[in-house]
């Protein structure tokens, strides 16, 4: 049988070490060996000898499982053999993080991570409850974090000079030593005319970076999520 379908970017290798790695810009390929986390329904397949666990609150306090404003539940993977996590066809993105590195994600773009890695529910100082910005994971210690993101993210670095203001529904994450707070962009007055619909963002000051994605959240998307 003949097919551009067979073409070996397509074709799922073996792995030779254990850990995650790009299918290809949709899926990551996970060889577990052991222990690893996952978004919950995140897996598209898998071979080998693997069990799949809806994890609650515990699990040494590595994993937290947490309801955010998304939904977000988590499983653990263990065993040996390899498996394939996907989100919607978004694209994935690998994060390497070392010893004092700090990632706030928000919990609708994070796809998989290393057991390695400490996992927390936090609420976004400063952010009231608007938007999608209320809660967020924050990821510490040394490994890998997947994150999924609804077209190819635009990361805007921060200074201390520099402060940048990001939709709440269109955040994906930034750099967890950054200070957070609401930042209103309209008047009074231009609300009451019925605005321009950005009338309140997320303020994120200091050094780092922040992560956004090319289009706001709908409420229908909210929903699916």
């Amino acid at each position: 049988m003949k097919s551009d379908l067979f073409s070996s970017e397509n074709m799922a290798q073996q792995a030779t070490v254990p850990g995650m790695t790009l299918q290809n810009a949709k899926s990551v390929k996970y060889a577990v060996n052991g222990e690893m986390h996952a978004r919950q329904g995140s897996m598209i397949a898998f071979r080998g000898n693997l069990q799949f666990e809806r994890k609650g609150q515990g699990l040494g306090g590595m994993l937290k499982r947490a309801v955010t404003g998304e939904g977000l539940s988590l499983m653990a993977v263990r065993g040996q053999g390899e498996a394939w996590f996907a989100h919607e066809a978004q694209n994935c993105f690998i994060v390497d993080l070392d010893q004092g590195d700090a990632l706030s994600i928000n919990g609708r773009n994070v796809l998989c991570f290393d057991s390695t890695l400490s996992y927390e529910i936090q609420t976004v100082k400063g952010a009231g409850v608007t938007g999608g910005g209320l809660f967020n994971s924050v990821f510490t210690g040394y490994g890998k974090l997947a994150l999924v993101c609804d077209g190819n993210p635009l990361v805007i670095p921060v200074t201390t000079n520099q402060p940048v203001y990001v939709d709440t529904d269109a955040v994906v994450g930034w750099s967890a030593h950054l200070s957070t707070g609401l930042h209103r962009s309209q008047s009074v007055g231009s609300m009451i005319r019925g605005g321009s619909g950005e009338a309140v963002q997320l303020m994120l000051q200091g050094e780092g970076f922040v992560i956004v994605r090319p289009s706001e959240l709908t409420p229908q998307k909210a929903a699916q999520n």
